[in-house]
């Protein structure tokens, strides 16, 4: 509407019931536009959500193994590995050596490798094993990115929704069974978490 008075600008807001918002302060005259602020204020936390929502976290896992671990243990271990790369984060593997177990490096190092090979199907070593006081650390980095990973999860969540819609006896034994399965594995294993700082989730105005 180009350059008004300031009562001018506020008497047309009035009469088309929306408010006037100052867009460039300072601007020469100051820039002002004409909206709904309630409903703009409404579709930013809107989209601030969507933002977070889909915010990708960079999470590293820790997974503690023995150089004589047992075969079943192993096992055990590498599910876990299997599971935390599947779902796009890192994992650090680390050798614990105790005693004269750390005149034996070698064990170590050939249990990383064959970790390493286990999983290279969904991961890639991004640090080499190397030693570090009484351990050994190793640390895989997924294939798929983190984004890719939650968006399969979504999807996999929705197909299992649609799927108790359908089935809704043989969803609950599947939900149990995946339930006893889960709590197993979080007594199983002995991983820990560390985060580092997302990057702040930006909304467009």
């Amino acid at each position: 509407m180009g350059i008004v008075p300031l009562a001018k600008a506020l008497e047309l807001a009035q009469e088309y019931d929306l408010d006037l918002v100052e867009v460039a302060a300072n601007a020469r005259p100051p820039v002002c536009k004409l909206m709904d602020y309630g409903k703009f204020k409404y579709e930013s936390a809107m989209k601030a959500r969507e933002a977070r929502k889909n915010q990708a976290h960079t999470v590293i896992k820790e997974m503690k193994l023995r150089p004589k671990i047992d075969p079943h243990d192993y096992d055990t271990k590498k599910g876990h590995v299997v599971r935390f790369l599947k779902q796009g984060d890192k994992v650090k593997i680390t050798i614990m050596f105790r005693g004269r177990e750390q005149s034996r490096p070698e064990l170590g190092y050939r249990l990383l490798q064959r970790l390493a090979t286990d999983v290279e199907d969904l991961g890639f070593v991004e640090s080499n094993p190397k030693q570090d006081g009484r351990n050994m650390i190793m640390v895989l980095g997924p294939h798929k990115k983190k984004t890719e990973a939650m968006a399969e999860a979504r999807q996999a969540q929705e197909a299992r929704k649609a799927d108790a819609k359908a089935n809704p006896g043989k969803s609950q034994n599947a939900a149990e069974s995946e339930h006893d399965v889960d709590s197993e594995a979080s007594v199983a294993t002995e991983d820990s978490v560390e985060t580092e700082a997302p990057a702040e989730a930006s909304a467009e105005a």
